[in-house]
């Protein structure tokens, strides 16, 4: 018990010392926590909705949105199917009216062909084996494709689970806010933010597709004239040089934001303003490549949810897999984009049809009769030991309370947002944190009745209960840890202020009250353990 190394003890101790300094920007004023020098720990603990109010939003899907874009995708792929069909199969007329698909085959004998091709691009949905299109031949050349009900209900669930997924990447990138997305019913998702100041900010991240395309311009085309020439569309371009607020661009995009694994705001070399920087995957930079290697001296669309924001030029192949996006951005607004890239693109246009502002004052209440119970649970279980174990109870109410500050620290560093039920989780860890010391101090005392000598009694205590304790904790991990990698919102605020509360409680009661009991034995050699 004496063999306590130096080392461990300053181990220890820096390791105790970290946990204070780290919890001490949360008892501090946030204005005074700015001006401290920056090598200085400054993170605190951020508050949920339910503590500190925040944002709360619910967003309606349009479901016709995710039917142009279902019958859009299917177009792109019959076009492609039936050019790279050996031999090549030429169509005519293609109409998207009505909500169907169809197409001239301008070989009648390719018919069949062209119907296998469109069937194929088909999938059976569910368990029936019914298939997401239906496919038609009519009047011996015309394939005529349109969608199930039970095809436009699952690409509808798609894009529905894309959609929540896409948001939450939007509102908590870092995954720290506790923010809660979810979705509710068949079209709708509810964002609760909590703490948020800008909620119209919010809602313009929100409500933005990030629907990005590069496409090759169509030259040939007359802006002036009602409908674009085939394989080629009109769209807004506010900011052409020319002053014709629109162009006429490929249907076809030589690469889309699906391709993209990076985007990151930064500034143009040449004019200094701020503009986004993209990094396509593997696929993107090949594409990308080819593309405009093979139109040197030809301009391509940078678009942006179905609006031009850029058409240059294209001076020389573009290889490497990176490009970059200028236009009229601020630095704020260049963030943004980048964040909408990197999140990846919204499948369904949103629009808010309930908006709420949670104020402060019920989470203010909450706080204080939060730290009310937590002072009780502290108090009552420093006395209890106290009164219980004498010198040794205040070695567990020194474990105690490093505990609690190491637990703040830890939440303060992690950016954790603390919510109702994380306080009821840090009162109960705290009140559980003895449990330890209850367990070491009782088999101590079992040593001393079977007759060992004072330090042979500490040590043989320390040493078999520590094996049980860290046994009885790994329960408690594993649940906490399921808590916190599945949960969402309030349940994963309580997993996570229970996991560090066990670590935390377990390094203090073991390791902690061990270097203090071995410290004192060393010094005092007692003949006595009154315990």
């Amino acid at each position: 018990m004496l063999d306590f190394p130096r080392w461990k003890v300053w181990g220890i101790s820096l390791i105790c010392l970290l946990g204070i300094l780290l919890a001490v920007p949360t008892f501090v004023p946030e204005s005074q926590v700015a001006r401290w020098p920056a090598f200085l720990p400054s993170a605190r603990i951020n508050l949920g909705l339910d503590l500190a109010g925040g944002s709360h939003l619910l967003l309606e899907g349009d479901t016709g949105d995710v039917a142009r874009q279902q019958l859009e995708q299917m177009e792109e792929n019959v076009r492609l199917g039936l050019q790279r069909a050996s031999p090549r199969i030429e169509v005519g007329e293609v109409s998207t009216a009505g909500g169907r698909l169809s197409f001239l085959v301008r070989n009648p004998a390719q018919a069949d062909a062209a119907r296998e091709i469109a069937y194929n691009l088909t999938e059976a949905v569910g368990l029936t084996g019914q298939r997401n299109w239906t496919v038609q031949v009519v009047d011996t050349s015309r394939i005529v494709m349109q969608p199930t009900q039970a095809g436009t209900e699952a690409a509808l669930e798609s894009a529905m689970d894309t959609a929540r997924e896409v948001v939450y990447n939007r509102v908590d990138p870092g995954g720290n806010k506790e923010v809660t997305v979810i979705r509710q019913g068949a079209t709708r998702i509810l964002v609760q933010v909590p703490g948020l100041e800008d909620p119209e900010g919010l809602k313009a991240l929100l409500g933005k597709t990030a629907r990005l395309d590069f496409k090759l311009v169509d030259v040939t085309a007359d802006p002036s004239a009602q409908r674009a020439p085939p394989g080629s569309q009109f769209l807004p371009y506010p900011d052409n040089p020319s002053g014709v607020p629109r162009i006429a661009v490929k249907r076809r995009a030589m690469v889309t934001g699906d391709q993209l694994v990076d985007a990151k705001q930064t500034f143009d070399q040449q004019s200094g303003e701020p503009a986004v920087s993209i990094t396509f995957n593997s696929e993107g930079s090949l594409r990308f490549g080819r593309t405009t290697r093979e139109n040197v001296n030809k301009p391509f669309a940078i678009i942006l949810d179905n609006v031009v924001i850029s058409a240059p030029n294209i001076n020389e192949p573009i290889l490497g897999g990176q490009a970059q996006i200028a236009g009229s951005f601020t630095v704020e607004s260049a963030n943004d984009l980048a964040v909408q890239l990197r999140s990846g693109k919204l499948p369904v246009d949103f629009r808010v049809i309930e908006e709420r502002t949670v104020g402060p004052e019920l989470g203010a209440d909450s706080v204080r009769l939060g730290a009310i119970a937590s002072i009780v649970a502290v108090t009552a279980v420093i006395v209890f030991m106290l009164l219980t174990y004498g010198r040794f109870g205040v070695y567990a109410t020194v474990a105690l309370i490093l505990n609690a500050l190491m637990i703040l620290g830890l939440l303060a560093v992690f950016n954790a947002s603390l919510t109702l039920p994380g306080i009821a989780g840090f009162v109960l860890t705290i009140g559980a944190a003895v449990d330890a010391n209850v367990l070491i101090n009782e088999r101590i005392r079992e040593e001393q009745r079977r007759g060992r000598k004072v330090l042979d009694a500490i040590d043989t205590g320390y040493r078999e209960a520590s094996t049980a304790i860290f046994d009885a904790n790994i329960t408690n991990v594993i649940a906490a840890g399921l808590m916190l990698y599945f949960g969402s919102g309030p349940v994963r605020g309580f997993g996570q202020v229970l996991l560090i509360g066990i670590i935390t409680s377990v390094f203090t009661a073991v390791n902690v009250t061990r270097m203090l009991v071995a410290l004192w034995a060393r010094k005092a050699r007692p003949k006595e353990l009154h315990i």
